[in-house]
């Protein structure tokens, strides 16, 4: 691996209220996250697979989690935007409107005439009600009377789905997150969730908070997850490439960081393509300024391919070598320490698949992390870290943990 390249500037003062994230753990001022809602109760045993989910959570109880989530952030001072409220809030833009209706509306499943009369009726809706049809769906049953034949209609079970819902809504961190202060609205690779990404792009588009945001990347570039890209401190990104996350997609966010100007180096980690390590932070998270849990058997296996910027628009790619030295390198530190999930590796591959690494920083050395994975919060408070227990009985059906629910829109900046 070259040496490092110059970090990018960083402002030592950051506005309130300033749409900013550089790093991990930087104090947390706002977040964004959705509280589930109708999309839940779409979900059934005949289609819980198919949308991603390992259950059928219960929605009541999500709801409370949920809350009680949002709370704590609320009680350390933390900012919470609630999805549905600025998507709402962004429809009232009749471009908003004509943009979510659009995406929401398949004509190729439909047929044209059922396509047709289905967005003129959503084109009628208020706001409000056209934002809970975006994220909860629509099914025949519920279609708008229509004139004519459709064998479309005909043909499909009354609680099929003319318009998909959403349930994965719930994981904010997945559809965008910020690196500085762009925006990147991500590629999302599951079916089930790529119309999750209409709805963050007309968001930042649209909603006058973000009215000036510049973007980092595009939704319709190669697949990345923001599930996969730590931002391990300033100018250093992790970017896991696995079941989620492609290699070119990888490689093309590597890119658009060096020629903006967010990133002087971008490891590509390579996780294994399987459910329980759907992303990076799956595996690993960083809970401290150098300091991240990980999962143990994971420890020595994880490589990283450094990618640095050449100097001529391209890209320089090294390796692989070890990921725990590249990111100790790429950050200036001598080493990372690592707090792993569990020493008895029963106990750990449990509290992996509990979402044990899925911690969120909302400060060097404070996380919130579910109650249920007791090992491993036992071992984080060991090493300093102070953490703040959340239920997730229901919430965790979905397969995210507290970083998985969470898109953090500003942080301070480390001193």
């Amino acid at each position: 691996m070259t040496a490092r390249q110059a970090a990018p500037a960083t402002r030592s003062a950051q506005p309130a209220g300033t749409p900013r994230v550089d790093s991990e753990v930087g104090p947390l001022r706002t977040v964004l996250l959705h509280r589930p809602g109708a999309e839940l109760k779409r979900l059934t045993p005949r289609n819980n697979d198919q949308l991603l989910f390992d259950g059928i959570p219960w929605v009541d109880r999500a709801q409370e989690e949920h809350d009680a989530f949002a709370g704590t952030l609320r009680s350390r001072g933390v900012e919470v935007l609630l999805l549905a409220d600025l998507l709402a809030e962004a429809l009232a833009d009749r471009r908003a409107r004509a943009a979510g209706v659009w995406s929401a509306v398949d004509e190729r499943r439909l047929g044209l005439d059922l396509a047709d009369t289905l967005r003129s009726h959503l084109t009628g809706l208020d706001a409000a009600a056209l934002a809970h049809v975006l994220t909860a769906g629509m099914t025949f049953e519920e279609l708008p009377a229509a004139e004519g034949a459709s064998l479309v209609r005909r043909m499909h079970h009354p609680h099929d789905f003319a318009i998909d819902p959403l349930p994965n809504l719930l994981f904010t961190r997945d559809s965008s997150l910020w690196v500085g202060d762009r925006v990147a609205v991500a590629s999302l690779s599951m079916p089930a969730r790529r119309r999750e990404t209409s709805l963050t792009d007309l968001i930042y588009a649209y909603h006058p908070r973000f009215a000036r945001t510049d973007r980092a990347y595009g939704a319709h570039s190669a697949p990345v997850e923001g599930g996969d890209v730590l931002l391990l401190a300033p100018g250093v990104l992790a970017i896991g490439v696995g079941e989620r996350t492609t290699p070119a997609g990888a490689e093309s966010f590597a890119r658009s960081a060096f020629t903006d100007g967010l990133a002087h180096t971008v490891l590509a980690v390579p996780i294994a393509q399987e459910r329980a390590t759907m992303h990076l932070d799956t595996v690993c998270t960083m809970v401290d300024r150098d300091a991240l849990v990980m999962y143990p058997a994971m420890r020595g296996e994880l490589s990283a391919y450094p990618i640095l910027p050449d100097g001529d628009g391209g890209v320089l790619v090294d390796g692989p070598v070890p990921f725990l030295e590249a990111a100790a390198e790429a950050m200036g530190i001598e080493r990372l320490r690592v707090i792993d999930t569990g020493l008895d590796p029963v106990t750990a591959e449990r509290e992996q698949w509990d979402d044990g690494n899925n911690t969120l920083a909302i400060a060097p050395g404070v996380v919130l992390a579910y109650e249920r994975n007791v090992e491993t919060n036992a071992r984080l408070e060991d090493a300093g870290v102070e953490v703040l227990r959340i239920s997730g009985s229901e919430l965790g059906s979905g397969r995210g943990g507290p970083r998985c629910m969470s898109c953090p829109i500003e942080r301070a900046p480390l001193a």
